[in-house]
């Protein structure tokens, strides 16, 4: 294994969640699934999902049609030190960030992004980011017990692990929750759990 291949949403309302994803950000069921579910969950699931753009406009265009779509605002769009970028929570109860390293437009307003990044919230970076390497993933980035980011290949989504915490306060949310992640991830190779109890299974068994 060495990419996630998708992600599977677990979600009360299928037909909701698919339209919302379909409406708001242009996804399709080639990188992000859902199928339903109703296994306990409570407060922060662990994970956010993020969309790279390449401009802020992009960001304004995505946030705008995911507030449109029923989305709640987590934190507005604005600038920072790494770029642009705001937080939005869907319907579902999944966390979007939206964000772009660029200052400023160079080019049309569009709702295309470049990437679509998973960050992991777990308790131990630095044994995670082990555990990982040993199932076959390649680190790209890593900043100590802090954040690392694995390498992907191109149409998959990228991994990166970030403490809990600090990726909650990044989100905008309580770092509290319980219950399920109502997450699954896709790849090659066996099925197996990683540290913090996020779910993997093989690309056709979703």
């Amino acid at each position: 294994m060495n990419s996630i291949d998708s992600v599977t949403l677990e979600v009360a309302d299928t037909e909701a969640a698919a339209r919302f994803y379909s409406d708001a950000f242009g996804l399709d069921s080639s990188r992000v699934r859902v199928r339903a579910s109703d296994a306990p969950t409570t407060g922060f699931r662990g994970f956010t999902l993020s969309l790279v753009v390449a401009q802020p406009g992009n960001v304004d265009a995505l946030f705008a049609s995911a507030v449109e779509g029923g989305a709640t605002v987590l934190k507005p769009a604005a600038k920072s030190l790494w770029g642009y970028g705001g937080v939005v929570q869907a319907p579902d109860g999944t966390v979007w960030q939206i964000a772009t390293s660029s200052k400023k437009d160079t080019a049309p307003v569009t709702r295309d992004f470049d990437e679509i990044v998973l960050l992991l919230g777990v308790e131990d970076v630095k044994a995670t980011k082990k555990f990982y390497v040993e199932q076959g993933l390649t680190v790209g980035k890593s900043f100590g017990g802090k954040y690392v980011e694995f390498a992907s290949a191109p149409g998959t989504v990228k991994l990166s692990l970030y403490k809990r915490r600090a990726l909650a306060k990044v989100a905008g949310v309580a770092a509290e929750g319980t219950g399920s992640h109502r997450l699954v991830l896709s790849g090659a190779g066996e099925p197996f759990s990683d540290p913090d109890g996020f779910a993997w299974v093989p690309e056709l068994s979703v």
